[in-house]
């Protein structure tokens, strides 16, 4: 009877245990950078939610343009990157698929130092061919050159009516930016949360220009938080790409329906930063989150714009169809 009692048992736990290990998948997804803008992913591996559908999702951090890259050579299965950096791809003969947009309007700051905005007498209320004027001649630091966030830059400086060659530009890092700043060795930059709240909680600097507040009008929707994968993945591997949209669809809500647990989760992530500071960010990533986080044919058509306004693509390279570059059936 106890052999009996111990085989029922043995098949009990083998019932409830065994088959949900034998049906946990795994992906790699490559980040960028190590970015507020990513919340919707932190929370969908902090918080369980991939974990849930039974995907295990390891993050790994690939700087730039190598996390795309990453993905075209196989060695991740996903990345996050732009939907400016997909439409270029294409263009060049290299297809990829985007399975959702966590990011649908870029949250892109343009500052300036609050001196030199007091001494040309700058009115952020102003209209933005008015407010761009002030790039005229500026040392303004970017990410890297010809970096999606550079292209904006271009086009918010010719928006202005500014040769975007009158500028001086600095690829650096966030954190020599802030100290080239500090010292004047730059007027202004361009980035995302926290780096340019830093200084506008400071009253060091002041705004110019955002895709958050709608400069220009057209820029949005848009995507800098585009969910890529190679074409045939999500054919081969189904669930997985299910499981991910799901995980990446419930991070997005949380966003916006969690927003204290969600300010919560940010500031652990980015505990050495002044709290007021995430708090401010916090909101930028709020009003840039897409609830469901859907990529759409708009997205990829205002993101070619912006390569085309910035000089990043010849107009004769842009697409005639975005058929096969997206799909939103993982995320609905």
């Amino acid at each position: 009877m106890r052999h009996w009692l111990a085989t029922l048992l043995a098949l009990a736990l083998f019932g409830t245990v065994s088959p949900s290990r034998a049906e946990d998948e795994h992906a790699l997804i490559a980040l960028p950078a190590d970015v507020m803008q990513f919340l919707g992913i932190y929370a969908a591996q902090d918080l369980g939610f991939w974990k849930s559908q039974g995907l295990e999702v390891k993050t790994q951090l690939i700087t730039g343009i190598g996390s795309f890259n990453a993905v075209i050579a196989g060695s991740a299965d996903f990345s996050v990157s732009s939907a400016a950096s997909l439409t270029r791809a294409a263009a060049k003969g290299q297809r990829m698929l985007a399975i959702a947009n966590m990011i649908d309007k870029p949250v892109w700051v343009i500052v300036v130092s609050k001196e030199i905005a007091d001494a040309a007498h700058f009115d952020p209320k102003a209209p933005l061919a008015q407010r761009a004027k002030i790039l005229a001649g500026k040392k303004m630091s970017v990410d890297g050159i010809n970096s999606v966030i550079h292209g904006y830059l271009k086009v918010i400086a010719r928006a202005g009516g500014v040769d975007p060659e009158s500028m001086t530009i600095a690829p650096l890092a966030p954190s020599e930016t802030l100290a080239a700043f500090s010292r004047h060795a730059i007027d202004g930059f361009i980035n995302g949360p926290p780096w340019p709240q830093i200084v506008l909680q400071q009253g060091t600097a002041v705004a110019v220009a955002s895709p958050l507040t709608g400069d220009p009008d057209w820029i949005a929707p848009n995507g800098s938080g585009v969910i890529v994968t190679r074409p045939r993945f999500c054919a081969e591997h189904r669930s997985v790409c299910v499981k991910m949209g799901k995980g990446l669809a419930e991070g997005a809500r949380f966003i916006h329906d969690k927003q204290p647990e969600a300010l919560a989760l940010l500031t652990k992530h980015f505990d050495k930063t002044d709290p007021a500071v995430v708090e401010r960010a916090f909101q930028a990533v709020v009003t840039g989150t897409p609830v469901p986080p859907t990529m759409t044919a708009a997205v990829l058509k205002n993101s070619e714009h912006l390569n085309v306004e910035a000089g990043l693509e010849a107009p004769s390279e842009q697409l005639s169809s975005y058929d096969g570059l997206f799909t939103d059936e993982f995320v609905k």
